[in-house]
């Protein structure tokens, strides 16, 4: 495990030279808010570097319900009993196995690794929407990548840890959009025209840092994120798949 720290957020990256899964220690005043917990095996590496840190983990908090972001989520809990798991109502379904669609949703099937029913044990303590607080992180609504998908921002820095909305390793780009270096998360994506929508709403947030699940954090990454949405948009246009026609009716 590698990790990389930016102020307040640690980034612990597992394989980080061949599939870098990464999830994110974040500095609060009582402890710690882990977000995502990356693989099965992951899980004494989170709490060591909890321990390097010197602070306790407080909350582990999901961006998404796919198999690398919850990978170590029973042994956590079982580890830290007493630490809140917060996920999106919306994947909170997909975190019990259930891939069912609603009727306002876009009905394409959702890809990635969602676990079987029953294969994850913990259940969350709190489901969260768009615009809760969760200490400093702002809860923002991002779906694409999966239905329930959830970028954090950080209202002390505008450091915003965003899951798979966004990709880095392989070359920067929007969840759906195909990187031939990396094509995982776009192979893994629901809908690439809602997480192009939802790329821009992040990109409307002004974000000092980007974190996301696989790749490098990057520093004032707004120029690249702009850049990225717009290579997405073209190939949406390019397949006839323009945004405008493929977003579901209760986003805002």
């Amino acid at each position: 495990m590698r990790m990389t720290t930016r102020a307040n957020v640690h980034q612990l990256s597992f394989m980080p030279r061949l599939f870098p899964v990464n999830a994110y220690l974040v500095e609060e005043q009582d402890g710690l808010t882990l977000i995502d917990a990356a693989l099965p095996y992951s899980a004494k590496g989170m709490i060591d570097a909890a321990a390097r840190i010197g602070k306790p983990i407080r909350r582990i908090l999901l961006t998404h319900a796919h198999g690398d972001h919850i990978g170590a989520l029973d042994r956590l809990k079982s580890a830290l009993p007493d630490a809140e798991v917060l996920i999106s109502a919306r994947d909170s379904r997909l975190l019990a196995g259930d891939k069912t669609l609603d009727a306002i949703e876009i009905q394409s099937p959702i890809r990635g690794a969602v676990p079987k029913p029953g294969a994850i044990r913990t259940r969350p303590d709190t489901l969260i929407a768009d615009g809760d607080r969760v200490g400093s992180l702002l809860a923002v609504a991002t779906p694409g990548h999966t239905p329930g998908s959830m970028s954090f921002l950080d209202t002390r820095t505008g450091s915003l840890i965003a899951g798979d909305a966004f990709q880095v390793r392989g070359g920067m780009a929007v969840s759906g959009k195909m990187q031939p270096l990396f094509p995982f998360p776009a192979m893994a994506t629901w809908s690439p025209a809602e997480a192009l929508r939802s790329a821009k709403r992040l990109i409307g947030l002004k974000p000092t840092l980007l974190a996301v699940g696989h790749g490098r954090m990057v520093a004032d990454p707004l120029e690249a994120m702009t850049a990225s949405a717009r290579d997405a948009e073209r190939s949406l246009e390019s397949q006839g798949k323009g945004g405008a026609s493929h977003v579901t009716a209760n986003r805002p």
